[in-house]
């Protein structure tokens, strides 16, 4: 079975800028496919999606272009598309995306919400801009906490033509938080036919240094209810996945969760879904 790896950071602190690493002293070092490739051969990964990791945005083409061309200097298990950054608030972006979206291995884009004003993503220039997308095959990550989910949700309704990634599982609070808000808010964006939802992020979410599957179970079960097995794609979320697990203990857990299901609905997850909606081929 292929596993795709659609949600894979790498961090090089020599070639970009990453501002919100002095806020996450664990993080605030390099994590290269040096590091990734054993851990990730061990776990029977076989393919990696690389996710943009919010650099600054003088450093967001760059990033792009550098990340793009790893699949070309890795033999067997390696890097098959990138997610740029990106920021549709700027009326840049119709030229950033063309010039952007065209680099080989360029198969979508990504603009971090959870962490900027609800304002900004709700400016009619993002949804305008994103719209632009439409067409193209390039795809548009969210990341949102459960109280923006109505943000991503008007957001997708907007951009009837480009499809979209919730990640993260829609950032579910598993360390004993309610989750009547996240679970109202699942089950509203799963509506929208061209929205799709990461299993990835919720390790992070979960109890610090002792989680287990019934932990992270409600998550998993309420998204496969709410998108169905053609709709979720997985992801590991390394190496922020490190600050409450690692690689092989979090893809092992997904498996677990997702055991009692068919063998074509398990492919389909963890990896059928991925090469059909980020174009992976």
């Amino acid at each position: 079975m292929r596993i795709v790896d659609t949600h894979c950071h790498l961090i090089h602190r020599d070639r970009h800028n990453y501002p919100w690493l002095s806020r996450v002293p664990p993080l605030q070092r390099d994590f290269t496919l040096a590091e990734y490739l054993p851990q990730a051969r061990a776990a029977g990964i076989t393919d990696i999606l690389h996710m943009e990791v919010d650099v600054a945005e003088a450093d967001l083409e760059a990033e792009a272009r550098f990340t793009a061309g790893l699949g070309h200097n890795v033999t067997g298990l390696g890097v098959i598309g990138t997610i740029a950054g990106c920021r549709p608030e700027s009326a840049g972006f119709p030229a950033f995306a063309e010039r952007v979206g065209a680099i080989p291995g360029v198969r979508g884009f990504r603009r971090i919400l959870h962490t900027q004003p609800d304002d900004l993503s709700r400016a009619p220039i993002f949804a305008e801009n994103i719209r632009r997308l439409s067409g193209t095959g390039l795809t548009f990550d969210i990341c949102v906490f459960p109280q923006q989910h109505q943000i991503a949700i008007d957001l997708v309704r907007a951009c009837p033509d480009v499809q979209f990634v919730l990640d993260h599982c829609g950032n579910p609070d598993l360390k004993g938080g309610d989750l009547a808000v996240w679970r109202a808010g699942i089950t509203a964006a799963a509506a929208l036919p061209n929205l799709a939802c990461k299993f990835s992020g919720i390790v992070t979410n979960a109890p610090s240094g002792g989680w287990t599957l019934d932990h992270l179970r409600p998550a998993a079960e309420h998204i496969i209810a709410s998108f169905g097995w053609n709709r979720v794609v997985w992801g590991s979320d390394w190496p922020v996945l490190t600050l409450n697990g690692d690689l092989g203990g979090w893809l092992a857990a997904a498996r677990a969760l997702l055991a009692d299901a068919s063998q074509d609905e398990q492919s389909a997850v963890f990896g059928g879904n991925a090469l059909r909606i980020y174009r992976l081929g």
